[in-house]
């Protein structure tokens, strides 16, 4: 990596070398992945209600995106499949709540951050 020659930042090549280092040495696939499975305004709207409910199952998701039992499930699915997800299991019913607390954080932050920019146009 070196700095392009038409370039007047101030940051120095060692800096940007080490900036390089550093995200070559991150998950930026797997991560981007994430992002694009919250992408989906239906499955967006899943985690944001798992996010208010700690667990709902497939009939209540349907109810809530207002979609079919087979789309909310499918959706449930995919984020179950990237790790956004976990299911428990209690009889037949099967009910879905988000991972852990990376996930709630990320809906909390994009939430604010979207309140926030709505706030200021």
């Amino acid at each position: 990596m070196v700095k392009l020659p038409n370039c007047t930042s101030e940051i120095s090549e060692e800096r940007l070398q080490s900036i390089y280092t550093s995200v070559e040495s991150k998950p930026t696939l797997e991560i981007a992945k994430l992002f694009k499975v919250l992408g989906d305004p239906t499955r967006v709207k899943i985690a944001q209600a798992l996010h208010l409910e700690s667990e709902l199952c497939v009939c209540d998701v349907a109810a809530i995106t207002e979609t079919s039992v087979a789309s909310a499930s499918h959706h449930l699915r995919t984020l179950k499949k990237h790790g956004l997800t976990k299911v428990r299991k209690d009889g037949k019913n099967v009910y879905y709540s988000l991972d852990d607390h990376h996930v709630h954080s990320l809906i909390t932050i994009a939430t604010l951050h979207q309140q926030e920019l709505e706030e200021s146009q």
